[in-house]
């Protein structure tokens, strides 16, 4: 990787689930055709792993499809779901429900770190051949022609006005016949190239949720491995879409976190701080009772569902798993969908290669597999799901009611969506009482069962050369004060899940929003979230950022 050019016959960007069972069926789908193309795997984090974080209770049938020589209990997977619990909160009590909410039953599902499954899925990659090359970050897409050609990682060595310090080294250009796309959720070079080509067009907007989690080890007893939990109610209210989970995992650990959709109107709202309320409850409080702190972590997931998936592929490029927003609601479930939509492209660009036709047309039976296949089926029945809810719970209960005796139509056919920038209310507009309000009291936090961001940002390993281009660039400083400070009350310096923005006031009187980019966990809510969308996330040096170990 230190040549100024590298040539490859695929490369893929990002090495979540998606992008590692792209490599792995690729490679095994060359081989089975008596074929050895060079198969190259970039990942900006400093491992395999270290950037992924999910909840996660996962289906465990895909790994056998793409894995058929491994037996499934050598796939580092937790703990089996043996109970499954829907429960609603409140302030002072909860209540279990009888049933399973439809879509959301995960008896038989396995609970994991899916940063764990990585790994392991890396070393099966690497074993197949795969070339896999960790701590590069790449932030350009090459094109010739207006075709892509490939991407070219980051340079490094820059001081934070982008001059070059005496370690200067220019990024490498990596040609590839066909470049596959797997940065997960709002990956930016994805969101480049749907820009570029146009490849939302008449497509709804995609929405999206930021969870937070917790990893805790907590004394025996208070949990079964293979117990879960979804919550919902407190302390969310009608207009806010989302809930909490509860995953118990072997050797007396527990994943606990909050989930919640990115349209909502409070501009100081706080998913984090959210999370904290959360887990004062009795249910999470007791579960959590005697127990430590382990791992912090946040990241955005793509809620808006079948009618927000872009068209995939273009002239020698392909999008898969997070990075195409393939997501199934209410279930809020992707890993199985990511592996599936790896092998698909794989399978798509091993017919293209033998083919030497990379073409667009080529390229498209991307989308003819996708459509005969699970990931098809299981979008399709929850497609207007998660828009449903765009009015609140009630009116989003009625929705989704209609759409389980219809196949998911509802009385109104395809619902549309708001980008979540657009939803957020002025200061002065909004008609409840702001979040700090309504928690006031609740919002000190004791360092034995609640912490302030400070404290779980600390428990995500999360690092950042000081000499760099600040990766957090805000367009247009006058416009950005004027509106989204005064107008809004600064919502970045809440929506933000690690304290990247803190609101200042300056010797003159004037507020201005400081940036801590340090403290980023790569969650990408700012990218999404900052009204008039005034803030655009890129990528760091490579290495840089969270450093989770079991998330």
């Amino acid at each position: 990787m230190n040549n100024d050019t590298v040539s490859t016959d695929v490369l893929i960007i990002g090495g979540g689930p998606a992008g590692l069972a792209t490599a792995i069926h690729l490679a095994d789908t060359l081989k089975q055709k008596g074929q050895g193309q060079r198969i190259l795997l970039i990942e900006k984090g400093s491992s395999i792993g270290s950037h992924i974080i999910s909840g996660a209770v996962i289906k465990p049938e895909v790994f056998k499809e793409l894995l058929p020589e491994v037996d499934i209990s050598e796939i580092p997977f937790n703990a089996k779901v043996i109970k499954d619990n829907t429960v609603l909160l409140s302030e002072n009590g909860h209540l279990a429900l009888p049933f399973h909410i439809p879509y959301m039953n995960n008896i038989g599902n396995y609970t994991a770190s899916l940063g764990q499954i990585c790994k392991y899925l890396a070393v099966k990659a690497q074993e197949k051949g795969v070339e896999i090359y960790t701590g590069f970050a790449v932030d350009e897409i090459l094109y010739k022609d207006g075709k892509v050609t490939g991407a070219k990682t980051k340079d490094t060595g820059l001081d934070h006005h982008g001059h070059q310090l005496e370690n200067f080294q220019a990024g490498t250009s990596i040609e590839a016949k066909i470049t596959v796309f797997a940065e997960g959720t709002r990956g930016s070079l994805a969101k480049m190239l749907i820009k570029k080509f146009n490849l939302s067009k008449d497509r709804n907007e995609q929405i999206y949720s930021l969870g937070c989690k917790e990893l805790w080890s907590v004394p025996q007893g208070n949990i079964e491995a293979g117990q879960i939990y979804h919550t919902m109610g407190y302390p969310l209210n009608n207009d806010e879409f989302g809930g909490g989970f509860i995953y118990g995992l072997n050797d007396n650990k527990v994943a606990v976190g909050l989930v919640v959709g990115l349209d909502y109107k409070d501009p100081s709202f706080d998913v984090h701080d959210a999370m904290q309320v959360w887990k004062t409850t009795s249910l999470v409080s007791r579960i959590l009772k005697g127990g430590k702190l382990l791992e912090y972590g946040a990241k955005t997931l793509p809620e808006g569902g079948y009618y927000a998936v872009p068209k995939l592929y273009v002239d020698h490029a392909l999008i898969v798993g997070d990075s195409a927003g393939l997501v199934t609601m209410p279930a809020l479930k992707g890993t199985h969908l990511a592996i599936k939509s790896g092998m698909l492209a794989a399978q798509t660009a091993a017919n293209a290669l033998i083919n030497n036709d990379c073409s667009e047309k080529s390229l498209q039976q991307y989308e003819v597999l996708m459509k005969a296949s699970f990931i098809h089926n299981e979008m399709h029945v929850v497609r207007n799901t998660r828009q449903g809810f765009a009015k609140g719970l009630i009116i989003g209960g009625l929705h989704f009611g209609t759409q389980l005796i219809s196949g998911g139509a509802g009385f109104f056919g395809r619902l549309r969506t708001h980008a979540d920038h657009e939803t957020t209310s002025k200061v002065s507009e909004l008609k409840k009482k702001p979040f700090r309000e309504r928690f006031k009291g609740k919002l000190e936090f004791d360092k034995v069962l609640t912490f302030d961001k400070a404290t779980d940002i600390y428990h995500s390993g999360v690092y950042h050369d000081e000499q760099q281009v600040v990766h957090l660039h805000i367009h247009d400083q006058e416009k950005f004060n004027a509106i989204n400070i005064e107008e809004y009350g600064a919502p970045e310096q809440f929506f933000c899940s690690s304290e990247v923005y803190e609101l200042h006031t300056n010797k003159d009187g004037k507020k201005e929003l400081r940036i801590h980019a340090e403290n980023c966990m790569h969650c990408k809510t700012c990218d999404i979230k900052t009204p008039g969308e005034r803030i655009t996330w890129v990528v760091p040096n490579g290495g840089n950022g969270p450093d989770f170990q079991n998330m």
